[in-house]
């Protein structure tokens, strides 16, 4: 009888959808943002944080807000199998950094500047520039309550995109107030809109009550006439307020930043305050918003810490890099300097102490790999060596390594001479390859 169990196909398994693999050459570009930004948050003296991808489930509950998007329709959320603790994968990640700051006792001895990257899980409709795993890069300065600290963050982001000839970014601010003032503000919203309930979608009288303030970010095409006549909160701040985001405007005015007031601007969660900003583009879309944050005062007091003030924002890197594309950034440098040509088996010993000894001076150096039938040929290494990027072969042939020699040639620009190299001393020649990369 034939075994029919061993000649069923394995069922191929693939990722799940609107989370994405990246690979190479994509990831170098990754790579490489990520430096720019680490470089960034140097200069600007915000330190790195990294916190769980779970998190408690009431985390985001409080600090964002029960009748939030992102809380009642996108959240990743599942009961821990072995005792019941409701869990989330996080969909956001300033409640969790403000989750860490007040168990840690972080601010015990003053203002602390902290910064994130990593993936967030939201369930969404999969499209351009907005995924179910998608990446953030987050600053966030908590203990602080000026307003120098809102613009400093924006003159961050505004260097970053400097720094990576990032253009067509434009800048939005608003002020959401203190909550007495949105307090007042909320009952005439609510009035105004209960006289135009017939222009309402049902989601947005589902809301009326609960949120209001949510209604301004409908992008109902019915209803933008109603909400354009709404009242402004802008209309309703108090003088604090009001010279908060004064200090804002006129720091960023000295600077010769360029912005917009934006009164309908009012981010997706509860806990924000006070200032409001987005930075975004044309170029990709519906999902135009590149960058945002603002002033959450009452976060940390809201996950069970003593009242701090805080201000933050996070990036989308999925967008970012969609960006960089459009603007013709989309060939990834190659990291490989040197790509190592070997003729025989038996050189690999010597061979390799000299490419230990390269790479030991920050020479990035990729090896030639054997198979079961020995080395490839000549020809089709080089193939190889091209393919990888590097700027040059070294050639470990049998007259080369037989005289301690090694052959470097130039993939990139046919007017560099071949030269040879001596293989026990790399470190005299290792920068000759980087300065030329």
């Amino acid at each position: 009888m034939v075994d029919t169990t061993a000649q069923r196909r394995i069922e191929k398994l693939s990722g799940v959808k609107g989370m994405n693999d990246i690979l190479p050459p994509d990831s170098a570009r990754w790579e490489a943002l990520e430096h720019q930004v680490r470089s960034l948050m140097r200069r600007f003296g915000y330190e790195n944080i990294r916190t769980p991808i779970v998190e408690p489930t009431a985390l985001f509950v409080r600090g964002l807000g029960e009748v939030t998007d992102i809380v009642e329709k996108e959240m990743y959320s599942f009961e821990d199998r072995l005792n019941g603790e409701a869990l989330t994968l996080r969909p956001e990640n300033t409640a969790g950094v403000v989750r860490a700051v007040v168990e840690h006792s972080l601010l015990y001895n003053g203002g602390k500047r902290l910064y994130y990257m990593g993936p967030m899980f939201r369930h969404e409709r999969p499209q351009r520039g907005r995924y179910r795993q998608f990446h953030q890069i987050g600053a966030e300065a908590l203990g602080f309550s000026g307003g120098e600290l809102d613009a400093e963050l924006i003159l961050m982001a505004c260097d970053l995109w400097k720094d990576i000839g990032l253009e067509d970014v434009a800048l939005q601010i608003n002020s959401l107030g203190q909550p007495a003032e949105r307090t007042l503000h909320r009952a005439a919203l609510i009035a105004h809109f209960e006289r135009n309930l017939d222009v309402l979608d049902d989601e947005a009288k589902r809301r009326l009550h609960l949120n209001p303030l949510r209604l301004l970010d409908s992008k109902n095409p019915a209803m933008q006439e109603v909400i354009e006549a709404a009242p402004r909160l802008l209309d309703f701040l108090g003088e604090a307020s009001r010279s908060h985001l004064g200090v804002v405007t006129s720091i960023l005015d000295a600077n010769g930043v360029a912005y917009t007031m934006n009164p309908r601007l009012v981010r997706g969660m509860d806990y924000y305050n006070l200032t409001v900003f987005e930075f975004v583009t044309t170029k990709l879309g519906a999902q135009g918003t590149i960058c945002a944050g603002g002033r959450y005062d009452y976060l940390t007091e809201q996950v069970g810490g003593k009242p701090a003030p805080a201000v933050g924002w996070a990036m989308g890197v999925e967008r970012v890099l969609e960006l960089l594309k459009e603007k013709g950034d989309a060939t990834a440098v190659s990291t490989t300097d040197a790509y190592a040509v070997i003729t025989e088996a038996a050189f690999l010993p010597s061979v390799m102490a000299c490419l230990q000894g390269l790479r030991a001076q920050g020479v990035s150096v990729q090896m030639h790999a054997s198979s079961a039938e020995g080395f490839a040929s000549m020809k089709s290494q080089f193939k190889r060596a091209d393919a990888s990027g590097a700027r040059f072969a070294l050639v470990f042939g049998k007259d080369e390594v037989s005289a301690g020699l090694v052959s470097v040639k130039s993939l990139r620009d046919a007017q560099v001479p071949q030269v040879t190299q001596p293989m026990d001393h790399p470190e005299r020649w290792a920068s000759s390859l980087q300065s030329a990369a």
